[in-house]
């Protein structure tokens, strides 16, 4: 029997063959394959420690996937705006760091259509594509704009979601295989719906459509979806064991129910198999 200890993140994912995604699960100081471990029965199990993923320090719970309070409460990768981007106060000088600011916030953003459990707008870093997809659970996603800041990007997502979600249905996703769309289709009508207000913002947001980007299509290692969605709590079950039957998003899915990694970043995790 192999056994794997550690503090955990969230699992690293790249693009495969057939545009599978590849899953490896950080823990302690080594990176589980978890593709490998599909059909096969696993045992997991915590000891209550959780770890701050920023500082290191322990706590007792962790907030917004993997911090201790006084981070939360401090850090810029955990302020308001990282949840809705187009709050961004960077260029009004009250950055909780602006040297973290000036790299995450003051560069590309891309806004885009993805279909997951349905059609839904998001934004991301452009560096962090596809990466922002896969975590998603997102069978197809396609570019539609370019701005040059989160702040930008973020008020351009507000005039979207006026007409598109921006929110994953998790336990939708976690059924099966969203159904094809036509999202070059999706992208002109929506559009030209917000043509208007997009021309407007132009001088100020210096936005960029992207009329020659191509969806991308993404698969998931998953042998059988789950036909009613459960989910596993590990504050509620620390130890727990079942056959993996597959990975979606940051989702690892079992056939007694599924469980959200990213969750539980910082979490001391033992895996067995």
């Amino acid at each position: 029997m192999a056994q794997y200890s550690g503090d955990i993140r969230k699992m690293h994912t790249e693009q495969g063959e057939n545009d599978t995604v590849q899953y490896q699960l950080p823990i302690g100081d080594e990176l589980l394959p978890m593709n490998a471990l599909i059909g096969q029965q696993i045992g997991m199990s915590t000891n209550g420690e959780i770890h701050c993923i920023a500082c290191g320090r322990a706590t007792k719970k962790s907030f917004q996937g993997g911090y201790c309070f006084p981070c939360m409460r401090s850090l810029p990768e955990t302020d308001q705006c990282i949840v809705r981007p187009e709050l961004c106060h960077f260029h009004l000088g009250t950055c909780r760091d602006a040297e973290w600011g000036q790299k995450h916030c003051m560069q590309d953003h891309i806004l885009y259509f993805a279909n997951s459990s349905g059609l839904k707008v998001g934004i991301t870093r452009g560096s962090q594509v596809p990466t922002r997809w896969m975590d998603q659970g997102a069978t197809q996603a396609l570019p539609v704009l370019k701005a040059p800041s989160r702040f930008a990007i973020g008020q351009l997502e507000v005039l979207f979601k006026g007409h598109l979600n921006d929110r994953t249905d998790w336990r939708k996703m976690l059924k099966g295989v969203a159904e094809s769309m036509n999202l070059a289709a999706r992208r002109d009508e929506v559009l030209a719906l917000v043509n208007d207000e997009l021309s407007a913002k132009q001088d100020e947001l210096k936005w960029q459509t992207l009329p020659d980007a191509k969806t991308e299509q993404i698969n998931y290692p998953v042998l059988t979806y789950p036909e009613k969605v459960s989910s596993i709590n590990l504050d509620k079950t620390p130890l727990f064991t079942g056959n993996l039957q597959g990975i979606k998003g940051q989702y690892l899915i079992f056939d007694i129910g599924v469980i959200n990694m990213r969750k539980y970043a910082g979490y001391n995790l033992s895996v067995n198999y």
